[in-house]
């Protein structure tokens, strides 16, 4: 009998996961609460994959051998409490995919910066002309990719979630970004939890890997010790300190080990402080791959950005607006305040994960001539600002609200959606809500 594998979530890493699972034999079975979209039904049909949708049938998934669940689905679901109390064993579609892979895994996570610095290792990588995929939390599922593809390298955005269920993963590479509390709802409101789980990409190494991490964040120097870890250090920061194999110093960026190279600051593609770690933690995993020098400052100076972080949208009577839609924490909206250089109207608001308002208030009180909020429930929000005296317009709509926008702001000002939340009141995903803000401001 061919084992079963029963895979909860048929969004891109439920369809991938199914697709390799098959190709290996499995007696496959695909199962998703919600709908599932056209485009992995329509994969799941050619390759005659059973699936069903809008439910989960309990004797169709509690038979299984194993089970791969979707990152998105909570670790008490009822379904997976089931599973559990039964023993089944549980693993991420990332877990299932480096089975049947022999590529060296560049993987990097963090509060913030996993996609710009994935997007850029990635960009770097292919410069160079090695045979690399792009997988995690951006491009196609990495179980779709070893099913269909063969790549020597794998650059993967891994989030918390993805991480959880991850046991005998091995990552060559390891970056993490920073620790800021974030989806603290789903780890029962336990930072430490939450700190964890993000600690988990570092399991498995061996002293032929590297692990690259922010030196200077508090939440990983007090947490280093503790992991046993393996993999030899790269640690980078702003100034030059003991140890670290990144750093700037009189405005050159510097790279000392394993070769040592230096570029000018401004070369960089990417602007603001929390960009450079983005660099240094992309020129370092190019630099451990073995990638030349020359190739490495190119990468970094041409790269071109990711969409909804930060990005210039347009120029409109002499007021820019911006896209961070990505800033879906509160941290996130900290760095955009912090790189914005002229006086700000913050568009702020969606579902609250739990957020703590303080981290920004005093960048709110420096930079902000106005906030915008964009919520069905914007009390919290009134709770945190009100005080502040800033002008402020409760919206409901993109439009509404960047039509209040352009009421708010005078010459020379910024309007900057960065709304420190998850996009599910209102929208599909933060995708669709950068993009209507995009649409909406080009009708202006």
């Amino acid at each position: 009998m061919a084992k079963r594998i029963v895979i909860l979530g048929a969004g891109e890493s439920g369809a991938g996961a199914a697709v390799l699972a098959q190709k290996k034999g499995f007696d496959t079975f695909v199962s998703d609460m919600s709908l599932i979209k056209d485009k992995y039904k329509n994969m799941l049909n050619e390759r005659g994959i059973p699936w069903e949708e809008g439910k989960h049938t309990e004797e169709l998934i509690l038979n299984a051998d194993e089970v791969i669940k979707s990152p998105g689905i909570p670790n008490d679901a009822p379904m997976i409490l089931k599973l559990k109390a039964q023993g089944t064993p549980i693993i991420s579609e990332i877990e299932f995919a480096g089975r049947y892979t022999n590529a060296k895994m560049i993987c990097i996570t963090g509060s913030n910066g996993k996609t710009t610095t994935t997007s850029l290792v990635y960009h770097i990588f292919k410069k160079a002309g090695l045979n690399v995929g792009l997988a995690g939390n951006i491009g196609q599922s990495l179980a779709y990719q070893v099913a269909e593809c063969n790549y020597d390298y794998y650059v993967i955005e891994l989030s918390s979630f993805q991480l959880d269920n991850m046991y005998k993963f091995h990552a060559n590479i390891a970056v993490l970004m920073n620790i800021t509390p974030d989806h603290l709802d789903r780890y029962e409101h336990q930072m430490q939890n939450y700190v964890d789980a993000k600690f988990r990409i570092i399991q498995n190494q061996t002293d032929k890997d590297a692990f690259i991490f922010w030196n200077d964040d508090p939440v990983i120097q007090k947490e280093l010790h503790k992991y046993g870890i393996h993999g030899k250090y790269y640690p980078f920061a702003e100034k030059k300190e003991d140890g670290v194999v990144a750093f700037t110093e009189k405005d050159k960026v510097y790279f000392t080990e394993p070769m040592a190279f230096n570029m000018e600051q401004e070369e960089l593609a990417l602007t603001g402080t929390h960009n450079l770690f983005n660099s240094m933690a992309a020129g370092i995993s190019a630099n451990i791959a073995g990638i030349r020098k020359e190739c490495i400052r190119e990468a970094l100076s041409d790269f071109k950005g990711v969409e909804h972080r930060l990005e210039k949208v347009a120029r409109v009577r002499g007021v820019d607006y911006i896209n961070d839609s990505k800033a879906t924490n509160v941290n996130s909206c900290w760095y955009a305040l912090k790189s914005m250089n002229t006086k700000t109207i913050l568009i702020l608001g969606g579902k609250d994960k739990g957020n703590d308002y303080n981290e920004i208030a005093e960048l709110v009180k420096e930079k902000c001539s106005g906030l915008i909020f964009l919520g069905l429930h914007n009390e919290k929000l009134h709770a945190f600002f009100d005080g502040y005296g800033l002008p402020i317009a409760d919206v409901q709509s993109m439009k509404d609200a960047v039509d209040a926008a352009y009421n708010m702001a005078h010459k020379g000002e910024t309007v900057l959606l960065s709304p420190c939340c998850a996009s599910f009141d209102l929208f599909k995903s933060y995708e669709d809500r950068g993009d209507q803000f995009k649409e909406c401001v080009r009708n202006l």
